[in-house]
């Protein structure tokens, strides 16, 4: 899967980054997010912003970074 590091992209448009990313995921598809902290913050927009869209699991847990891969959903 591909890799976004978002320890590299500006905090002021990081969200918005991460959400263009997973907004180009086609179905059946996904990403792996790298982050400097565990993201439950953007993780709760996910779900307010797409319900049920995505798998999101863990691949590292900190405590230097965060690995979650996400997967999006095929819809029938």
């Amino acid at each position: 899967l591909p890799v976004l590091d978002a320890r590299t992209v500006p905090h002021a448009i990081r969200h918005a980054t991460i959400f263009g990313a997973l907004d180009s995921v086609a179905a059946g598809n996904g990403l792996v997010l790298v982050s400097p902290h565990n993201p439950m913050p953007l993780l709760a927009q996910l779900k307010q912003r797409s319900p049920g869209l995505f798998s999101v699991d863990y691949l590292e847990r900190g405590p230097e970074r965060w690995r979650i891969r996400f997967v999006r959903f095929i819809r029938a």
